[in-house]
């Protein structure tokens, strides 16, 4: 196995001397921030904020998500901490999902991410389109 490889895709085992923005794919900073900042962990975790949901609730919810990608993602929350998962013994049995108190202060990063995102829609819809409009002109002159 090559150095800083790392022995199972679920195992975060990155070198010591990881950085901060550090790109290295082995850095267990890297690993932690591309798990948490997929769009379906965002997104549970909103959701999340302040209340328990049953799956059946957060999938409704989460326009898009497949019933295993939502499956992969709460299992990788609960892994790293962030959300808790509470079977009551029912039946048919019921499971709640729950921020625990690190996944709230992910909460918190991830509201103020999309404040930013609100507050700039505007400019980033004006920067894609006059984009379209250059890469459509561009095309244009090519094919002509």
């Amino acid at each position: 196995m090559e150095e800083g490889t790392s022995k199972s895709p679920g195992h975060l085992q990155g070198t010591d001397d990881c950085q901060q923005w550090d790109p290295r794919e082995d850095c267990d900073v890297r690993q932690i921030l591309d798990r948490i900042a997929d769009k379906w962990s965002l997104l549970v975790i909103a959701l999340l904020d302040g209340r328990s949901l049953r799956f059946t609730e957060l999938r409704r919810r989460i326009d898009g998500v497949s019933q295993r990608m939502l499956t992969v993602t709460l299992r990788q929350l609960e892994r790293d901490g962030l959300v808790r998962r509470t079977v009551h013994p029912v039946v048919p049995p019921r499971v709640d999902y729950e921020l625990t108190p690190l996944g709230a202060t992910l909460h918190d990063t991830i509201e103020a991410l999309v404040r930013w995102t609100e507050e700039h829609q505007q400019e980033i819809a004006a920067a894609r389109d006059a984009y379209d409009r250059r890469v459509a002109a561009e095309a244009h002159l090519v094919d002509a």
